[in-house]
Formats: C-alpha cells, sequence, structure tokens
C-alpha cells in the first residue's frame, strides 16, 4: 500500500527479490496539471508495468474493498507514504501490517518527518519498519537503519536516499518475518518527543524576526517541495536556497537589500541572510545571478 515515489523503491525491492506481491492499493487517479487529465500514482505505474493487481479504493472502510483484500488472502501487508488505515485492514493478515516510516521513531511522528527533521537542524534521521497499531506512528519497532544529515542537504536530498535505504529495509523486514525471525521494540517514550506534523501554506511562510540559522534550516527543510516564501516587491516568492553571513549591521527584520547583480540579503533577528535560489510568483526558478539579471529591485 502506497502513493507517491518514495514507495516505489520499496515496492520494487519486493518485486525483484520475487516476493509474492499478491496486490497494490493506492489512491484514485486524479485529475492534474494544465490540462487536467487523469494522472496515475507512481507506485501505480510501476505496478502495472510489473503486471501487478491493483485496487484503488476511495474509501477503505468500503466493504466491496474490504470484501476484495479478503479474497486476496495476503499473509503480510507493507505500507510506504499511503494513508490512515482503519483496524479491520491492518488487523487482516496472519502476519500483520508493517509501515515504513522517514524517521526514526518515536522521534518525527507524523505526515513529514524528513522537512521536519531538516528544519529543526537535525543531524541525523533515517528510516524505521513497525507494526501498525491504533494510535498513529506507534507500533513495535522492528528495524532502523540511520543517515546522517550533512549542512549542505535539504529535505530533497534526505528524501532521496531515505527512499532507497528505506527500499532495502523494507525487503529486510519482510525476510524476518517470513523466517520468523525478527524484533519487535516498543516505542521509548521517556524522552520529549518531536512530532512532524503536516504542512501547509501557511506554515511554510518565512518569519523573518526568527534568528538566521533558524530561517536557514526552515528554508533547506522545505526545498525543493513545497518551499518556503516571503514576499518581494508585492509579489509572493518561494526562496529554495540560503547561505548565512556573518553580517548584522542594522536593518529591520524582513527588510531586503540587493546590488541588483549577485546579491540579496534579508535581515533576520540576527544577521543577513543570502538567497541563492529563488522563484517569484509567475517566474521560473534561477539561481540569484539569473534572477537579479531579468528583475531589478
Amino acid at each position: 500500500m502506497g502513493t507517491p515515489e518514495f514507495a516505489v523503491p520499496s515496492l520494487r525491492s519486493l518485486v525483484e527479490s520475487n516476493s509474492n506481491v499478491i496486490a497494490v492499493i493506492t489512491v484514485p487517479d486524479k485529475p492534474a496539471g494544465r490540462g487536467q487529465k487523469q494522472m496515475s500514482s507512481p507506485v501505480k505505474i510501476y505496478a502495472e508495468e510489473q503486471g501487478i493487481p491493483v485496487l484503488q479504493p476511495e474509501k477503505l472502510k468500503n466493504p466491496e474493498f474490504i470484501a476484495q483484500l479478503k479474497a486476496l488472502n495476503a499473509d503480510l501487508q507493507v505500507v510506504v507514504a499511503f494513508r490512515m488505515l482503519p483496524e479491520i485492514v491492518w488487523n487482516m493478515p496472519k502476519y500483520g501490517t508493517f509501515n515504513l516510516h522517514g524517521s526514526l521513531l518515536p522521534q518525527y511522528r507524523g505526515a513529514a518527518p524528513i522537512n521536519w527533521a531538516v528544519i529543526n537542524g537535525e543531524t541525523e534521521s533515517g528510516v524505521t519498519t513497525f507494526f501498525i497499531e491504533k494510535e498513529i506512528d506507534t507500533g513495535k519497532i522492528i528495524f532502523q537503519e540511520r543517515d546522517p544529515i550533512s549542512p549542505d542537504d535539504d529535505a530533497g536530498s534526505v528524501y532521496e536516499r531515505l527512499m532507497e535505504i528505506g527500499g532495502k529495509l523494507v525487503l529486510k523486514t519482510v525476510r524476518a518475518i517470513e523466517e520468523g525471525n525478527y524484533p519487535q521494540e516498543s516505542q521509548d517514550e521517556s524522552k520529549e518527543i518531536k512530532l512532524a506534523p503536516k504542512i501547509f501554506r501557511e506554515t511554510c511562510e518565512i518569519d523573518w524576526t526568527k534568528p538566521a540559522e533558524k530561517i536557514h534550516n526552515f528554508v533547506r527543510g522545505l526545498s525543493p517541495y513545497p518551499a518556503a516564501w516571503t514576499t518581494l516587491n508585492g509579489l509572493s516568492c518561494k526562496i529554495f536556497k540560503t547561505s548565512m553571513t556573518e553580517d548584522s549591521s542594522a536593518g529591520e527584520p524582513g527588510e531586503f537589500r540587493t546590488d541588483n547583480k549577485t546579491l540579496l540579503q534579508f535581515r533576520t533577528g540576527d544577521f543577513w541572510l543570502a538567497v541563492e535560489v529563488l522563484q517569484l510568483e509567475g517566474k521560473k526558478k534561477m539561481a540569484i545571478g539569473d534572477f537579479l539579471r531579468g528583475a531589478k529591485l
């Protein structure tokens, strides 16, 4: 069960290892793009290429879907970047249902674990496989794989790595369950747990009163998608990459300065922060030099 690109390497790892994948469950096709053509999820596209039957229920409690699922008689269900499952679904298979999550649980439970780990300036993340239980992202941990986050990483680069690491971890988990030899560790809730709630457009607006380092991490954590944004010359402007300066000269938070050649800096709560890559509303994404050649601020 999965939807986006992140889930494809996990499915591929199972298919290429000759696991008996009897069906794939994904979201219904949706209209997208200018022509509003019906678009299939990346998981559906890959499954159909492999000749795997695909189910696309609107509602997971639909009696017809539940009957179809029971008829498949799966031993195990694997979930990667799908949606919250009702108990009648996750409790159905003999060996249960496990999920691949893009964090080191119990940290960053929620819909956007990779974004929030980078936003919060973490130096390490990873992936976790765990058995699904009633409360979201709280089930017993099977395996974890760690991955360092470098200062140059953004959410996109971490996503790409964890997607591939996750694919290997899913296969390892399936094999361990198949052999009946796998750990099940309760999540340690003794320390403060950081959450990873869903991100909305209003979440992404830059607060220039915050320190430069926090804003820099905020931009990294939302790049390339959905992207941090601010207002520039009265237009919405997405910012994809920034660099720190040690310049704390006077200025009001949110004020910008430019030489209209290669430099655009915003004043934050403590330092000036340089913008490297941005996209003004209605324009293409550009490096700052290219942008300033065509737009006088």
